[in-house]
């Protein structure tokens, strides 16, 4: 999955979940792209964070948000 990809799939489980937290939107989008993909994605992190191990669903969260979160800092610029 693409940053881009990810971004829309953010956005779009956002406007279903108004209600959420950032955190817990991001979670959501880990449960919904399914476990080989939670995986890349708490690779990813990890890889970011210099760890060789992690729990993998926490590790994939952290990605989403934090690239989340760094694309909307980027918009300001």
């Amino acid at each position: 999955m693409t940053v881009d990809e990810l971004v829309v799939e953010f956005a779009l489980t956002r406007l279903d979940n108004p209600g959420l937290d950032l955190e817990e939107i991001a979670a959501l989008v880990v449960r919904r792209v399914g476990p080989d993909q939670m995986l890349e994605f708490a690779s990813r992190n990890l890889g970011v964070r210099g760890e060789l191990r992690g729990g993998a669903f926490e590790s994939a969260v952290e990605y989403v948000l934090r690239t989340v979160l760094l694309l909307r800092d980027d918009v300001g610029d």
